[in-house]
């Protein structure tokens, strides 16, 4: 467990030094050739493992003039363009990608001794498959995506009475489960599309296996075009 050594007023020191003990011995002979697959591998060993939210990342956006901003995401799908997340189009987030369309996406397994960082270029899904995403939701939640100015200063009581008003536009009496509410023009998808990923696998005395794929220029990201190399922990 970490201790917390308060050295003096203004100081808080971490003194733990925990080992980790991955299973997974990676190199660049033993991953697979793409690193979509080599990440549906490890997440669904994840799941496997009993891991809770193992979809669970870090997303991390930057602004035009270098001030990035981090928050957890989920993610809801992986295909062979790369890692959709859902949220509001007008959130900081959104509006980071928007100007800066580049993103990193950490995911942590922490009982695994596993992490996986992936670094590329964004676009939005298409509305399409916002809606088919979309109307998976509960309920709640998709009342709640019209209800919530994401990011932007809310009043006290503001949030409630915006739900209450969002019930009454579509008709759904308040503890429904059920209801047709249609996807938002400020609601959707981004899809992460990866020029880098890396593989970590925690090791005893910080000596941890790394495994890195570059895209090359002809690579797509189902084949095996991409330079994959070890890096030094």
């Amino acid at each position: 467990m970490d201790t917390l050594v308060h050295s003096d007023s203004s100081t808080i020191k971490i003194t733990s030094h925990n080992q980790y003990s991955s299973d997974a011995n990676i190199s660049p002979k033993s991953v697979l050739p793409s690193p979509i697959a080599q990440f549906e591998e490890w997440i669904t060993a994840a799941s496997l493992a009993g891991i809770k939210e193992p979809e669970a990342m870090t997303l991390s956006t930057c602004t035009l003039q270098g001030i990035p901003s981090s928050r957890i995401v989920l993610l809801k799908e992986i295909d062979s363009r790369g890692f959709v997340f859902f949220t509001n189009y007008t959130s900081r987030k959104s509006h980071e990608l928007n100007e800066n369309p580049h993103a990193a996406l950490t995911f942590h397994w922490k009982e695994m001794s596993r992490q996986v960082r992936v670094i590329g270029k964004v676009e939005k899904v298409s509305r399409e498959e916002s809606e088919a995403y979309f109307k998976t939701r509960p309920l709640g939640s998709r009342i709640g995506a019209w209800a919530s100015k994401q990011s932007s200063v809310v009043a006290e009581d503001e949030l409630a009475i915006r739900v209450d008003e969002t019930r009454r536009r579509f008709g759904i009496e308040e503890g429904a489960t059920e209801g047709d509410i249609p996807l938002p023009d400020f609601w959707g998808g981004w899809r992460v599309l990866p020029e880098e990923v890396e593989f970590w696998a925690g090791k005893p005395s910080r000596l941890h296996d790394r495994v890195r794929y570059l895209r090359t220029e002809k690579a797509s990201l189902a084949a095996a075009e991409w330079r994959i190399e070890r890096l030094s922990p």
